[in-house]
């Protein structure tokens, strides 16, 4: 294979993004060649755009058998990822799909153990992970230079006004989505925190439910976790919250880092903590401490650079910025936050799989929410 053929599923927000780069010729030897959508208004706006350049389908396993392709990206809504990943995966396509991997975790594992039966290369657009700062903080934490984390908070608001929630009926709803801010805005920094700092062994999560919004799932949420070696966690995320803020804080042994504002500031103690602890006599005191403003090098490269690093290893064997195998790790702790919050009470990582999907499946037959759309077409540049 030279060139890697790409057909399109799903050609909403972030359908047409991918679709811009790959027409736009930023993905070497790669190329749109299909796309398909069950919605026939969006399949014109694809013919609009991109005219006989490209085949269209309403129907994604026609395009999978069509030859046209030989490989999928899959950006449709969230419960939509695995089986259209399973389908592709058994017909031989290489596939990447968008964030997050599933609703539950359940059905992300056996999406999981179908790639791990073919010799397609499965990614996942965790476009998060080009960014050089969070490389450069996993860098620190990776190479010891930190020592042992000892905890980390992560505030991270995504302010969406009622208008957001109103311009399609599949959006917070637990039929639709599966969930709120933790599944829909926050999978990227769920994937960077375990990816970084490791995952936690346990968690304690509160979710409020239409708190700032006529939604019935998640738009306010507060979790605290607990690792195995004793530190301990805390995620704070809204879509209620303007002006947002976004700051992450990492505690060490041998000092602290803070990112925020797009910096990377890591506060070294000359001396570990634990050493000086154990060896200063005084009353009060502490280690000497230096504020360093850590260089993280050049920009990120987006959801571009997932596209060319998947592209890539189909055609060369480089290795996955962004294995698909992974998207379980970020959706492990969103699936445990929202069940400790609907048990209220502590859960275990890995989550109860069964039990979760039990409460999940109350969650939609339950629901009373009926949702006010009112239609309109979305033109942001790659934000759900």
């Amino acid at each position: 294979m030279d060139k890697v053929k790409i057909g399109l599923v799903g050609f909403g927000n972030m359908g047409r993004e991918h679709a811009r780069s790959l027409m736009g010729n930023k993905v070497n030897n790669a190329e749109l060649a299909a796309v398909c959508d069950i919605e026939p208004e969006r399949l014109e706006k694809a013919k609009e755009m991109f005219g006989e350049k490209i085949k269209v389908f309403d129907n994604a396993e026609a395009m999978y058998e069509s030859n046209e392709v030989n490989a999928a990206v899959i950006a449709t809504p969230h419960y939509d990822h695995p089986p259209l990943a399973v389908k592709a995966l058994n017909m031989g396509l290489h596939t990447l799909i968008e964030k997050p991997a599933g609703v539950y975790t359940r059905q992300v594992r056996e999406m999981n153990e179908t790639a791990a039966k073919t010799d397609k290369v499965f990614g996942i657009m965790y476009n998060q992970r080009t960014n050089p700062i969070y490389q450069k903080l996993r860098e620190l934490i990776k190479s010891g230079e930190l020592g042992d984390i000892k905890r980390t908070n992560w505030i991270i608001d995504w302010y969406r006004p009622q208008s957001y929630y109103d311009s399609g009926g599949w959006r917070a709803t637990w039929a639709g989505e599966g969930g709120g801010v933790l599944l829909n805005q926050d999978p990227h920094q769920l994937d960077l925190w375990q990816w970084m700092c490791g995952m936690p062994s346990k968690v304690r999560g509160f979710c409020a439910c239409g708190k700032y919004h006529n939604i019935e799932v998640d738009d306010d949420v507060t979790a605290y976790v607990e690792y195995e070696n004793g530190a301990t966690g805390l995620f704070v995320s809204s879509t209620g919250m303007t002006p947002e803020t976004n700051r992450l804080e990492v505690m060490a042994d041998r000092g602290k880092v803070v990112i925020e504002k797009n910096e990377l500031i890591f506060y070294r103690n000359r001396i570990p903590e634990r050493q000086f602890n154990a060896e200063f006599k005084g009353g009060f005191g502490g280690p000497e401490n230096w504020v360093c403003k850590v260089p993280v090098g050049r920009d990120s490269s987006g959801h571009v650079g997932i596209l060319r690093n998947w592209v890539s290893a189909i055609l060369n064997g480089t290795g996955l910025l962004a294995p698909g195998e992974e998207g379980i790790k970020g959706l492990q702790i969103s699936n445990a936050i929202h069940l400790s919050s609907w048990l209220d009470k502590w859960v275990d990582i890995p989550v109860n799989e069964d039990l979760f999907y039990e409460k999940l499946q109350e969650k939609i037959k339950n629901s009373s929410f009926k949702k006010n759309v009112k239609k309109k077409e979305l033109d942001t540049k790659g934000t759900y």
